[in-house]
């Protein structure tokens, strides 16, 4: 397997993580707030600084593309980039709602193989984005954003046990109260958890472009005014 470092801004935490055969070798993570722009630097130099010691080589950066936040999105990217470029090594996009679903799979038991998964990131007021998976991470409903209300996921529901979590999931909590819901608390996505997804696109040869990648926004960006002081 490869070494990769492994970058996740999508939400309020930020985290790097140092992979390598199917191993975590480094981490790091702020659970404090959106201090992306400050500490993640220096997460990236404690990954680079157990590889100089170690005398090994990296073979590729993975950043979570999105869904999630605009800024920590475009913080995440920009410094993939810049890292890639100036390594010489490819660069690797992974789905943030496929971390979140990675992490309930290695930490929740689960007994039922039709479960499905539904990750959410809050996108203010009633709204997440959000998608549906399988317990194979097949997308049976691509990420989009999504307004909840009583209804949203019925047809998922109805047809057996879904899995919430996210930051979005305290809001679906109020109003979603089908039986088959099931709700997972404290689920971030973390860097550390990408140790799979971005293996497997290494193995795949599945690279994003240094210089036309993109994060996985869903929805335009909508600036507010700031409140009058008087």
């Amino acid at each position: 397997m490869a070494t990769i470092l492994n970058i996740e801004t999508s939400t309020s935490v930020c985290s790097a993580a140092l992979t390598h055969e199917g191993a975590i070798l480094e981490h790091f993570e702020e659970f404090g707030g959106r201090n992306h722009a400050t500490v993640l630097s220096g997460f990236i130099k404690g990954c680079l600084d157990h590889l100089r010691r170690h005398e090994m080589k990296l073979d590729a950066v993975a950043v979570s593309i999105g869904p999630g936040s605009y800024t920590g999105l475009r913080i995440g990217l920009s410094e993939a980039k810049g890292l890639a470029y100036a390594l010489d090594v490819p660069l690797i996009g992974v789905d943030t709602l496929q971390i979140m679903a990675v992490h309930v799979m290695f930490n929740e038991v689960l007994d039922n193989p039709d479960v499905m998964f539904a990750p959410m990131i809050d996108a203010r007021r009633m709204e997440v984005y959000t998608g549906v998976y399988s317990l194979a991470l097949e997308p049976l409903e691509a990420p989009h954003p999504l307004i909840l209300d009583e209804n949203s996921y019925r047809e998922w529901l109805d047809k057996g046990e879904v899995l919430f979590f996210g930051d979005g999931s305290d809001k679906a909590r109020k109003v979603i109260t089908h039986p088959n819901a099931r709700f997972i608390a404290d689920v971030n996505p973390l860097a550390v958890d990408m140790l799979a997804l971005s293996d497997k696109a290494f193995r795949e040869q599945r690279f994003i472009s240094l210089a036309y990648s993109v994060p996985t926004y869903l929805k335009e960006f909508q600036a507010t005014r700031p409140k009058p002081l008087f």
